[in-house]
């Protein structure tokens, strides 16, 4: 910051040349004033504890304020009982600069919890020389003030003296609009501002000039993720947000073709803040790329991107980085993105992919109409979710036509690319959402019937799937299980075309053919009867039992000495398969699946593959896939013990795998 000695707090809405808002015509760092120091304060305070039962002691403090700074945020959540000058120079730093949201979180908290001890801590660097110290502590003590602890502060600040004092009460007194850095950043050659797309304003006829456009982008070079310029807040407000997010991608694309300077990283991290659904879409392969070229640090950013856009779209893209990207790394990375949104929910991993699922704006009966003024369509989706449209006398089309002359020159270009949107989105997503119904099944994953209902049956896009599958109830009408299908009006049928109630309170799951016994026959008939095509697999499934001796042993080796493309392998990743441990040389020579019970089965491979480049040795050869003989100091009778289903559905997994391979 360098200013405190201003004149009273700026309405922001003040306009300036043509209507605009002045800090969009003359910012404040075209009239900088210099910053007040005082010099020689110290701070004394010893650390203390505020008595919480179960806190470290006092003597752990310097080791877990270090720890701390190496981002584990589980050390922060140890050090919210204590106050002193270490924990304040820590709190201030983590709660503007931390990547983890949940840290950032924790820092806040700490400042919540001991705001006079903060406030006593934080003015001695809040008054030094300026530099990004007096920055972060100048920014927690504005948040304090702001909280409700106002007095606190200024009581804190009047026990430096007088000087000290009128200092900080003129700093607190501040427009947030001059809250500036010591040092202005300067704008890239790469930038280009003049040749950069137009922001419109909200009034769709004016656009900002160049000059204008030129502080929108001093405004994104001053933000942090967690501590936006106050004026971006003013800028998004009369900007129209479509034009500010493709201003923002142009700035982003300019900088990766610039080879990413770290000096401009900020045109990747103010995406969080403009960035709309199409710049989750265009930054989602940029992700998937990064880690390829060693970049992990700047993948890591774009998730946090990506969670900060925040849109269903985004989460989608970040659930897909999760499932698909190639490097482990970037997979690990998007997980544990999802893992701290479902800690924050308190769900489960797959409670919140369910919940991740977009809309993409489709109408409640799963359709979406498209108007071209003389001409209507309606947009559908077959078994695996891809689009199809209808036109107004029914006639299926595989493709929506290009606006013609005669169609409105508004609605239909509108439509029309709408209909493009949804395809790139469906296309992201169909795949991935198929494939975890698929591993659903093969876990015998539960719902309760209120999740069923409102995420499967009552989601637009998911409900297209769930009507082409066979389920099962666990309070049938004889108060036992039950299956049942999804019917065209969302009502629930058995086998006979009877009406089935499923309860909100009962649980629900896939049916497996391997359980279904006689039932499967008079159900691939009422399936056949009504064209019902399924997604995969399901009552067609090939189903895989157990001889007797493979019953007692613990390894199998139905796929030994099969040799297969690495990439097949890399495949059963998204069967819920995992790289096992790395061994010497930094390979990785087993595959892992869990099993009911706790239980791991594993599969050995030959070479292996180099956690550098898990694509370097092309061919694999499988060995057996085995069980530990003990686990949690247990014998583990083989894998007669094991779920019938979960023993089917790994054999099955290596089936697929090893389909039309050679044998060694």
């Amino acid at each position: 910051m360098t200013t405190t000695d201003l004149p009273p707090p700026t309405d922001p809405a003040t306009t300036g040349h043509d209507g605009l808002p002045d800090v969009l015509v003359t910012p404040p760092w075209s009239r900088r004033r210099e910053p007040v120091v005082v010099p020689g304060l110290t701070r004394s305070a010893p650390l203390a504890s505020d008595g919480t039962p179960g806190a470290d002691a006092l003597h752990a403090v310097p080791d877990l304020v270090a720890l701390s700074r190496e981002m584990v945020t589980e050390t922060t959540l140890r050090l919210l009982p204590f106050t002193g000058p270490e924990l304040a120079d820590l709190m201030m730093e983590l709660r503007v600069k931390s990547r983890s949201a949940w840290t950032r979180d924790l820092a806040r908290q700490w400042l919540s919890r001991h705001p006079a001890a903060a406030a006593r801590d934080l003015v001695p660097p809040a008054l030094e020389e300026p530099g990004p110290r007096r920055e972060l502590a100048e920014h927690a003590l504005l948040a304090l003030a702001t909280d409700g602890h106002r007095d606190l502060v200024l009581t804190a600040a009047d026990n430096y003296g007088s000087a000290a004092g009128a200092a900080i009460r003129a700093m607190l007194d501040t427009d947030p609009l001059e809250l500036l850095p010591s040092t202005l950043p300067k704008i890239p050659r790469w930038v280009g501002v003049p040749t950069l797309p137009t922001i419109r304003l909200r009034d769709g006829v004016r656009t900002l000039p160049v000059e204008s456009a030129r502080h929108v982008v001093t405004m994104l070079s001053l933000s942090q993720p967690a501590l936006p310029y106050a004026g971006l807040e003013i800028v998004k407000d009369v900007c129209d947000p479509v034009s500010l997010a493709a201003f923002g991608r142009a700035l982003l694309l300019r900088w990766v073709d610039a080879n990413c300077p770290s000096v401009g990283r900020w045109a990747l991290d103010m995406q969080g803040l403009i960035g709309d659904d199409e710049t989750a879409r265009r930054l989602s392969p940029l992700i998937r790329s990064w880690p390829g070229h060693g970049d992990h640090t700047r993948a890591a950013r774009g998730l946090d991107v990506l969670t900060a856009i925040g849109t269903d779209v985004a989460l989608m893209h970040i659930q897909g980085v999760a499932d698909k990207a190639s490097k482990h790394s970037t997979r690990r990375l998007a997980k544990e993105r999802l893992e701290t949104l479902a800690r924050d929910t308190g769900l489960t991993l797959e409670q919140l992919a369910d919940r991740l699922v977009p809309d993409l704006g489709l109408d409640t009966d799963g359709s979406l109409s498209l108007d071209y003024g003389p001409r209507r369509f309606v947009v559908g989706f077959d078994e695996h979710l891809m689009p199809f449209v209808t036109d107004a006398a029914g006639t299926r089309r595989a493709a929506l036509p290009r606006p013609g002359v005669k169609d409105d020159p508004v609605a239909a270009p509108a439509a029309y690319q709408r209909f493009l949107g949804l395809k790139k989105d469906v296309r992201t997503v169909a795949a991935d959402q198929i494939r975890r119904l698929e591993r659903a099944l093969a876990d015998q994953r539960r719902w309760s019937g209120a999740e069923f209902h409102r995420y499967l049956v009552g989601h637009p896009l998911l409900w297209h799937v769930a009507r082409r599958l066979l389920w099962v109830t666990s309070e049938g009408p004889d108060g036992g299980e039950a299956c049942f299908r999804v019917a065209e009006d969302r009502t629930y049928a058995d086998v006979e075309d009877e009406p089935i109630v499923v309860t909100a309170t009962a649980t629900v799951w896939l049916a497996h053919p391997l359980r279904l016994g006689d039932r499967l026959a008079a159900w691939a008939e009422v399936f056949a009867d009504y064209e019902v095509l399924q997604p995969f697999a399901q009552l067609g499934r090939d189903v895989h039992v157990l001889t007797d001796d493979e019953r007692t042993a613990h390894s199998l080796d139905r796929q030994d000495g099969r040799t297969v493309h690495v990439g097949r392998l890399l495949g059963l990743v998204r069967r819920g398969w995992r790289m096992g441990k790395v061994g010497d040389g930094g390979m990785l020579c087993t595959l892992e699946r869990d099993l009911p019970g706790g239980l791991v089965a594993s599969i050995d491979l030959d070479p292996g593959m180099f956690i550098g480049d898990v694509t370097a040795e092309q061919q694999q050869t499988l060995g057996n896939v085995w069980l530990p003989t003990h686990a949690d100091g247990k014998l583990v009778p083989g894998f007669g013990a094991i779920d019938p289903v979960a023993v089917s559905e790994l054999i099955h997994d290596l089936q697929e795998v090893t389909s039309s391979t050679s044998s060694t």
